[in-house]
């Protein structure tokens, strides 16, 4: 038996640490699980490492269907939704629990550059933003230009 309680609204940036896995539940419903690597802010001082959590995570419906299609192993995603505590009973008959990341919104982690090193290359860029070209309207202030106007 599963029993859960949701908290607040949670966000990490991690990379998928195997393939998306996505089924149809009732109703022909997309659910998704994956997992995500993040390193911490904080570095050990003993080793002078980031230490890694690893989180599963959940999404259903249409942003199943997304990180279904554009999302791979390694790839870096961002993440923001809620934490789910579950309470489970193992093969073995011990009350286990865990705490999941249901996600409700799911972004890039990564720039289309970076994605094409990926295995998953095909990505669609929506929300990346590229520098302007040297034949722009914007033209570089140097400390030669004089004070700013501000």
């Amino acid at each position: 038996a599963l029993s859960s309680a949701a908290s607040d609204v949670y966000k990490r940036q991690g990379r998928l640490t195997r393939d998306p896995e996505i089924k149809k539940v009732n109703s022909d419903i997309s659910v998704c699980s994956f997992s995500i690597a993040c390193d911490r802010d904080i570095v050990n001082k003993q080793n002078n490492e980031r230490e890694t959590d690893f989180f599963d995570v959940t999404a259903w419906r249409s942003t199943a269907d997304f990180v279904g299609k554009y999302f791979g192993k390694g790839r870096m995603i961002v993440v923001v939704g809620r934490l789910q505590k579950r309470n489970y009973t193992d093969k073995d008959g011990n009350k286990r629990s865990a705490v999941d990341i249901i996600a409700e919104n799911v972004y890039f982690g990564d720039s289309k550059k970076d994605s094409e090193t990926s295995d998953n290359a095909s990505a669609p860029t929506t929300g990346y933003a590229t520098a302007p070209s040297q034949n722009s309207d914007f033209a570089n202030v140097g400390e030669e230009d004089g004070e700013l106007p501000f």
